[in-house]
């Protein structure tokens, strides 16, 4: 098996931790390892032939640094020389791993994600590494706990006998509450978790079919020789990819894809899309507190509240459902159900060309 760790993200919702030469995966959002490396040591027990992070050319020497310490593992680092999603940089990974190891099977993760048993999650990506090897492309659906609007949705079928995978009838879109409440009282829609798993030989044949422009883009790349020396690429890589059409594996192949599988997971998933996502994977003390890099809280009549406190100590009196996170340089306040409008603060700095805070 090889994993493939999509770590190209600019995490906008993060602001203002996350910046453009350190975001959301490389940063360390809960104290300690960055995300990234989090990532990397959960698939560590699956003993992959190699790992391959793709990233982009601003945060490729912040991600080598973070990973030096893993190099027991054989591990490539890919720079894309511009962001086009998800679908240019997984064919690109599928490009290489296939010039050599043309059998292979890939897991494809985020490099973002929270896993909670990580133990399970190996299980899962094994079971799913089975249910690969006959050619149809897998995703993992996590089973839904709440009527959640953040999420997509995956719609399935039922499973044929002895089987775990479940084949997939449609993906939908972040539903509202009413349809949210409809998919979790159904037991048969799942949380889409961005997590796949294929061999490279099913997942070629689907970009041929589906993307036919971008797989014959990158399938002219040449290799110098068999070995792992991924420099020859490089000028290559930087004169295609600009070229390339910017499309979600979602939308590009799984949703039109005719063979599509899903494994249900229950390892206690978040994606951590924004500041407010922080309460479910870090306890909170008895008032709904959570603090995150501080030199203690001090809560009177505060409750449901998250602080990213710099170091600091902090207080907070009187206060609910706030956001607080302090860095060097720009301090965030807002209420907790307007996280997901923290990533328009960065499009106003964009616009008025404050780059020293992006």
């Amino acid at each position: 098996m090889y994993v493939v760790i999509m770590a190209g993200g600019s995490g906008t919702r993060f602001w203002p931790l996350s910046r453009t030469k350190t975001p959301k995966q490389l940063m360390s959002v809960f104290g300690g390892k960055s995300m990234l490396q989090r990532t990397v040591e959960r698939v560590l027990p699956l003993n992959p032939k190699r790992i391959m992070i793709v990233t982009n050319v601003e945060q490729a020497a912040e991600t080598g640094r973070q990973l030096a310490e893993y190099r027991q593992c054989p591990l490539d680092i890919v720079a894309e020389p511009v962001g086009r999603n998800t679908a240019p940089a997984i064919a690109l990974a599928a490009a290489i791993i296939g010039h050599h190891d043309p059998a292979a099977t890939m897991l494809v993760l985020p490099a973002d994600h929270y896993i909670r048993n990580e133990a399970e999650f190996c299980r899962v990506a094994t079971v799913a590494a089975e249910a690969a090897a006959g050619g149809v492309l897998i995703t993992l659906g996590i089973e839904p706990t709440r009527p959640e609007t953040g999420y997509g949705y995956i719609e399935t079928a039922p499973a044929t006998a002895g089987s775990a995978a479940q084949p997939v009838k449609r993906f939908v879109e972040k539903p509202d509450l009413v349809k949210a409440l409809e998919f979790l009282e159904a037991g048969n829609f799942y949380w889409n978790s961005g997590m796949f798993i294929w061999t490279v030989a099913a997942i070629q044949k689907e970009l041929a079919l589906q993307m036919p422009e971008l797989a014959a883009a990158l399938g002219v790349l040449e290799f110098a020789d068999d070995s792992w020396q991924l420099d020859t690429l490089k000028p290559q890589i930087e004169a295609v990819y600009p070229l390339l059409k910017g499309e979600s594996i979602d939308y590009g192949v799984m949703e039109r894809a005719a063979a599509v599988n899903v494994i249900p997971a229950n390892f206690g998933w978040s994606d951590v899309g924004s500041w407010s996502a922080l309460p479910e994977v870090i306890t909170a003390d008895d008032d709904g507190n959570v603090a995150v890099n501080t030199d203690g809280l001090i809560a009177i009549d505060a409750k449901d509240s998250l602080v990213y406190g710099n170091g600091k100590l902090t207080a907070l009196i009187g206060v609910e459902q706030l956001i607080v996170v302090d860095t060097p340089d720009a301090l965030l306040v807002c209420h907790n159900n307007r996280a997901q409008d923290v990533k328009k603060v960065v499009e106003k700095l964009q616009q008025q060309g404050l780059k020293g805070y992006l």
